[in-house]
Order: structure tokens, then sequence, then C-alpha cells
């Protein structure tokens, strides 16, 4: 009898951890539709202290958008205070019949895609419709939910732009401002106050 529990066990785990790690799929179809909102600060803002960094907040942000990747990191400072990196897309990057002839990876705090032959779309649209976004999680239940994120979830994403500094960093961790810049320092730092999971 206890062979049977444990064999039963063992299946809900393993169903468990396959619905946690298997990519969420979807239609060929735009998913999402809607431009990620941004409002920038025409004044200085209160600093957040988290984790022994001071976030000095350059711009609200509200997006919509679909999951193309998540990486964790937990190395050093910038770790500790930004978890998680998200590859998300929008508009054409939300579609599936687009990301399928990309090739999407990250590494290093970069996010980088690759395609063979000619582009599903514009490269223009590729970079003006997605981005690699460090995660600051605002709390502990914003963090949980990070770890159940799957790739492919749609997800409403409400926080703020922000520059971290700390005694032990070299330099300020500052936040792109725009949808169409590349390259280093392009990426957003999103202190994320709200996440929902469609």
């Amino acid at each position: 009898m206890r062979k049977v529990w444990l064999l039963v066990l063992l299946a809900l785990g393993g169903v468990y951890v396959w619905r946690q790690c298997t990519p969420v799929r979807h239609a060929p179809v735009e998913l999402v539709s809607n431009e990620p909102a941004q409002v920038n600060f025409t004044t200085p803002q209160a600093p957040i202290q988290k984790d022994g960094w001071t976030l000095q907040p350059l711009a609200t942000i509200s997006l919509k958008a679909r999951v193309l990747g998540i990486t964790h990191y937990d190395d050093g400072p910038t770790g500790a205070l930004a978890p998680f990196d998200l590859a998300l897309g929008w508009g054409p990057m939300s579609d599936t019949g687009v990301l399928e002839r990309l090739d999407i990876q990250q590494s290093q705090r970069f996010y980088h895609w690759t395609f063979w032959g000619n582009p599903p779309i514009p490269e223009s649209d590729i970079i003006s419709h997605s981005t690699n976004a460090h995660i600051i999680p605002a709390n502990e239940d914003m963090l949980q939910k990070l770890k159940t994120l799957r790739e492919g979830a749609i997800i409403q994403l409400t926080g703020v732009l922000v520059e971290a500094t700390h005694p032990k960093a070299d330099k300020p961790w500052r936040s792109s401002l725009s949808r169409t810049d590349t390259g280093g320092g392009s990426c957003e730092i999103i202190y994320v106050k709200s996440l929902i999971v469609e």
C-alpha cells in the first residue's frame, strides 16, 4: 500500500513540476495590442530603500506583455535586488507565428534574438516591441508570484522605473526610459508593485 501512495505522490509531483516548467502555448495571433504606458517624473521623487540599495524613481510604467523568457539570478548585490529578468513582448512580439521564427535567449542580464533568412517582422519592430526587464519585487508576495511565472504567460505589470545605487556598486544601475534603444543600458529596471497573470 505504501508503494501505491508513493507512486501517486510521485505522479502528482511530476504533474506539478511539468505544469510549472512547461511554457504556456498560444495560437498564432497577436495577443497584446497595447503599448506600454510610461509617465516620466518631472520632479524628484522620494527614494525607495531596499536591501541596501537606494532606488530613485524615474517614471511610472504599466505594461501588458507576453513572457518570452525568464532568467533567475542569485549572484552578488544585483541578484539579491533583482532576482529575475523577464524578456517581454507585446504587439507583433506577442504573436506565436512571429516568435516561432525567432530564437530568443537570455544571458548575463541581456536578451538576444536571432532568426534564419529574412526576419519575420522588421528588426525595428522586434526592438520596439520587446525588452529585457530587470525585475525588483516590491515585497515577498511579488517574489513568490515571480517564482511561479511561466514562459508564454500573459501578464499585466505596474511599477516604477528606477536608478539603483549601492555603496559597493561601481556606478548607478539606471533603467532605460525608451523602448527603441539597444545594447548596454537599454534594459528596463522595474520596481514591481503589481503583477497579474491572465
